[in-house]
C-alpha cells in the first residue's frame, strides 16, 4: 500500500487574479442561505456574471482588490 504525502502537505495559497478594466465591472455575488462569496465579472453589454475566485474570508477580498487597485468597499454585492 503507498501512501501519498500530496494530500496532507500544506494547503497553498490561492493565485491572485488579475482584472481587466475593459473585461467589466467587479461584483460579489453573495448567496442569501450560505453566505458564500464569489467574485466575479460583470459584462458591460449583457450583464452576465463570469466567476474568477471564491472569497472564502474578507482577507482574500481585500488582498486582491489591493493587487489591483480597487477599493473594496465599492465593489458592490449581488444576491
Amino acid at each position: 500500500m503507498v501512501v501519498s504525502m500530496g494530500l496532507f502537505g500544506r494547503k497553498k495559497s490561492p493565485d491572485i487574479p488579475v482584472l481587466k478594466p475593459e473585461a467589466g465591472e467587479p461584483v460579489l455575488r453573495c448567496s442569501i442561505c450560505t453566505g458564500e462569496q464569489t467574485l466575479c465579472i460583470r459584462e458591460a453589454g449583457s450583464g452576465r456574471l463570469k466567476e474568477i475566485m471564491l472569497i472564502r474570508s474578507p482577507g482574500e477580498l481585500e488582498e486582491v482588490c489591493r493587487a489591483n487597485g480597487i477599493d473594496p468597499e465599492k465593489v458592490p454585492k449581488v444576491y
